[in-house]
């Protein structure tokens, strides 16, 4: 495949795709659809379904670590792109998110096996497994170090997937992807209004590397992960060319904001650390979300930088939009959509 061509789902493809209603999901279904392939998805009974109103799909309710909704979704299905995620709530116990990365991955890997026909299991992961990259950048070799509950789980479910394909000959891929951006996302947009105040703090002494992929290539990048003989057993990490600077990430929406007074100011981070575990041990046995995590203040100390060309090697897969291009396409959605 040239690395011109958007790689794409032969029409009439059976593709289940789990976290369909998720901000990537929902990227990642719209795409496939337009592409042609017969796409079944797997929402929650709460989830709301507006967004894909007129799209051909074929919705199985319930939940992903469901037994028997697995089976029901699995039916004739020749690839499975597993994006489904428990995010950090503090609602969200460690049994949900063992259930929704662990126990899903190994219920949905289990059902392929016995499913005539499937092609490949595509699970996402995260880079969140590695946590700080000492010596940046890492490749998909770096040793495992995940910080919280969130990646413990999903470093947990690629380790398994890895070692159920390893057993039984199933066909599957691994995405880690980077941080994930674009228009419609919610969990960066927080930089983004920090970019446009007058002085935008940084903490810790770290470099500040932190690696972002557009939702846009990072969907492609699923599909080719699916489809490429190439990509069969792989892990690839999804990010793009080179890290980033949170300098010149936020330097670059301040630009575009029109934001001329944009100052760095660099503080210690140890008391936000203590001030986090407080909050932490307060509020989240009451249900209540804290006004401060520790993960946060660790999205300021850990630098999370990597080797992504892994993808252009094996798969000839380059991202087409970078970094700049795509936080100001991003910043000018906000503004118009009235989030900024």
């Amino acid at each position: 495949m040239s690395t011109s061509e958007k790689p794409k789902m032969l029409s009439g493809t059976r593709v289940l795709v789990t976290g369909a209603t998720g901000y990537t999901g929902t990227v990642l279904v719209k795409k496939l659809v337009a592409q042609g392939a017969r796409v079944r998805a797997i929402a929650r009974a709460s989830s709301n379904l507006t967004p894909f109103q007129g799209l051909d799909i074929e919705w199985v309710r319930g939940d992903v670590f469901d037994p028997q909704v697995i089976q029901q979704a699995m039916v004739g299905i020749e690839y499975v792109l597993h994006v489904a995620a428990a995010y950090r709530e503090a609602k969200i116990t460690d049994e949900t998110y063992y259930n929704v990365h662990v126990k899903s991955t190994q219920l949905l890997a289990q059902e392929a096996l016995k499913t005539p026909g499937f092609k490949r299991f595509v699970h996402v992961s995260t880079v969140g497994v590695h946590g700080h990259i000492d010596e940046p950048p890492a490749d998909e070799d770096y040793r495992f170090s995940p910080g919280d509950v969130y990646q413990r789980t999903k470093a947990e479910a690629e380790i398994w997937i890895r070692d159920f394909a390893k057993q039984t000959g199933l066909q599957f891929s691994v995405v880690r992807p980077a941080a994930i951006y674009g228009p419609g996302d919610k969990r960066l947009l927080k930089v983004f209004k920090m970019a446009a105040k007058p002085v935008f703090p940084l903490f810790g002494n770290g470099q500040g590397l932190y690696h972002l992929i557009h939702v846009d290539d990072l969907t492609d990048i699923f599909i080719l992960a699916a489809i490429h003989p190439s990509a069969q057993g792989e892990v690839f990490i999804a990010g793009n060319k080179a890290p980033s600077r949170l300098q010149e990430i936020a330097s670059t929406i301040a630009q575009e904001l029109g934001n001329k007074r944009l100052t760095f100011i660099r503080f210690p981070a140890w008391p936000l650390f203590v001030a986090a575990d407080l909050c932490e041990a307060i509020c989240k046995p009451l249900g209540i979300e804290p006004p401060i995590y520790r993960r946060r203040v660790a999205f300021f100390t850990k630098d999370r930088a990597f080797r992504t060309d892994k993808l252009a090697r094996l798969l000839g897969y380059t991202n087409g939009i970078e970094v700049a291009d795509g936080l100001r396409t991003t910043t000018q959605w906000y503004q118009k959509e009235g989030w900024l």
